[in-house]
C-alpha cells in the first residue's frame, strides 16, 4: 500500500494536476475571503472565517473529482489496471494506496488556508476574538468532506476507462449526496413526517453540525461509513474484473 500511495504522490506532483488543483483553489478562496465585497472578511464586523467552511464544498465538488479522475480510469485506459491486480498485492492496498494519497492532497491544498485562519485571528478586535473551536471543529468536518468526495472519485473512476466521464459522474454524485437529500426532504410527501431523517442521510447536515465546533460521535461515524461504502464498492467492482 504504501508503495501504491507513493507512486500517486509522485505521479500527481510530477505532472501539473497537483499544483494546478492546490493553486486554483488558494485563488478560488482568497477571492471570496479579500475580494468579493459579498463575501470578504474585511466586509463583516466580526472575525469569521464562515466564508471558507462555506463555499469550499461548492468548489471540492469540481476540484476532488479532477484529483481523483484519472486515479483507476487513467489505469484502465492504458492497461496497467491488470497488471495491478495480479500482482501479489491485496486489492484493498491498491485501492487504500490511492485513496490515501488523493486525501493527502486535499489536506496539502488546505494547510495554507492556515494563513487566513492567523490573519482573522490577528484582525479581530480585541486581538484574538475568533471561535476557535468551531473554527477547528470546521476544518475537521472540511477534512472528512474532502475525504468522503475522494471516496466518491475513486468509485466514479473506476467504472469507466474515460477521465471526463469519471470527472463528470464524480462531481454529480458529490453534488447529490451533499445536497440532494437536503432538497428531497422539502418535496410535499416528505414535510412535517420524515424531512429531518431524509436531511440526516445527507452530507450537508452533518457537515453543518460537526462545523459548529461540536465533535458529535455520531456525525464522525456518518463519514467514516460514508466512505468505507464507497471504497467498498470501488472494491467490489474492481474485483469483478479481476
Amino acid at each position: 500500500m504504501v508503495e501504491i500511495l507513493k507512486k500517486e504522490l509522485n505521479m500527481f506532483f510530477s505532472s501539473l494536476t497537483a499544483y494546478i488543483v492546490i493553486g486554483a483553489f488558494l485563488v478560488v478562496m482568497g477571492l471570496f475571503m479579500w475580494v468579493f465585497p459579498d463575501y470578504s472578511v474585511l466586509e463583516y464586523c466580526y472575525a469569521t472565517l464562515e466564508q471558507l467552511f462555506q463555499m469550499s464544498p461548492w468548489i471540492f465538488v469540481f476540484l476532488i473529482p479532477a484529483i481523483t479522475m484519472r486515479s483507476l480510469a487513467e489505469e484502465k485506459q492504458t492497461g496497467t489496471i491488470e497488471f495491478l491486480i495480479t500482482k501479489p498485492v491485496k486489492l484493498m492496498h491498491i485501492i487504500f494506496g490511492k485513496y490515501l494519497a488523493a486525501v493527502l492532497l486535499i489536506i496539502f491544498a488546505l494547510l495554507p488556508t492556515l494563513i487566513y485562519f492567523y490573519t482573522v485571528y490577528e484582525l479581530g478586535s480585541p486581538k484574538g476574538n475568533l471561535d476557535s473551536g468551531a473554527v477547528w471543529g470546521s476544518y475537521l468536518g472540511l477534512i472528512l468532506l474532502g475525504a468522503s468526495y475522494a471516496s466518491i472519485g475513486l468509485f466514479a473512476s473506476s467504472l469507466t476507462n474515460n477521465q471526463i466521464v469519471a470527472f463528470m459522474l464524480a462531481a454529480f454524485l458529490c453534488f447529490f449526496f451533499h445536497w440532494g437529500f437536503f432538497y428531497l426532504s422539502k418535496l410535499p410527501v416528505f414535510l412535517g413526517a420524515t424531512d429531518n431523517f431524509i436531511q440526516m442521510l445527507g452530507i450537508d447536515y452533518h457537515y453543518n453540525s460537526i462545523s459548529r465546533g461540536v465533535i458529535d460521535s455520531r456525525d464522525v461515524i456518518y463519514f467514516l461509513s460514508f466512505i468505507g461504502f464507497f471504497l467498498g464498492l470501488t472494491f467490489l467492482k474492481l474485483k469483478a474484473r479481476k
